[in-house]
């Protein structure tokens, strides 16, 4: 059975410099997947590549047995991709509902989308105590839940994540990293780009390592949790 995302020997530049060289990974249905390493290693492109908001030089982006690389971005969100970007990107002006209601901007089944709004509100009932407020009055914390609500919204069969926890309380990221156990429990699959390493791999069933653009070591979670070179390099341990 094939992969439910599967991104192979994919490139991406920035004019000459390449930021993603050659990497390959998978993603299989049900599971947590998680790239981790430090600023500027390639994990945000890399997502931003697969959401199709940037055009890879070479290699191959497949979801579900198709092919999308070069897909426009909009047209991935309607296969079924999701991306909740670093920082956030809410509209601080716009009520949380209407935020909320932006997630879905793609879909068709308008009878439905009440009802996920009411699932987004299940998740994180401060989002519902607050719905008519500007979500720009709302803290980091709170922004980040809205901005998983909001993805969650087009239904997606894959979440993407990029830095869920970054500028949060270690409280609120426990909260954060509790919410995406849920979701997969939900049954989405989610791909997580994360700085906090130890939060990510304890999460993810499989991981990869990033450094400079390439992927320099894999594998599950634990095995990363327990391996000397991530715990030295990402976890700050000796």
């Amino acid at each position: 059975m094939s992969a439910m995302l599967e991104v192979k020997d994919l490139v991406v530049a920035y004019g000459k410099i390449e930021a993603v060289k050659s990497i390959s990974f998978s993603v299989e249905e049900g599971q947590v997947v998680t790239l981790i390493g430090t600023n500027g290693a390639g994990k945000t492109t890399t997502l931003r590549t697969v959401s199709g908001l940037l055009k890879p030089v070479s290699g191959s982006i497949t979801f579900q047995g198709k092919p999308i690389s070069g897909t426009a971005a909009h047209s991935i969100v309607e296969l079924g991709i999701a991306h909740s970007p670093e920082g956030r990107r809410i509209f601080p002006r716009l009520s949380v509902e209407e935020n909320l209601l932006l997630g879905a901007f793609a879909r068709k089944d308008s009878a439905n989308i009440r009802h996920d709004l009411e699932a987004a509100f299940d998740l994180f009932p401060i989002l519902r105590e607050r719905s008519k407020q500007p979500a720009g009055t709302f803290s980091g914390g709170e922004q980040q839940m809205l901005a998983m609500g909001r993805a969650m919204m087009s239904r997606p069969r894959l979440l993407m994540l990029d830095e869920p926890s970054m500028g949060l309380s270690p409280l609120m990221m426990k909260r954060i990293m509790s919410t995406v156990k849920t979701l997969q429990e939900q049954g989405t699959t989610i791909l997580l780009v994360e700085q906090n390493a130890q939060a990510a791999l304890r999460l993810a069933d499989k991981g990869y390592v990033l450094e400079v653009g390439s992927i320099v070591l894999e594998g599950t979670g634990k095995e990363l949790l327990t391996s000397d070179e991530v715990r030295k390099a990402y976890l700050g341990e000796d």
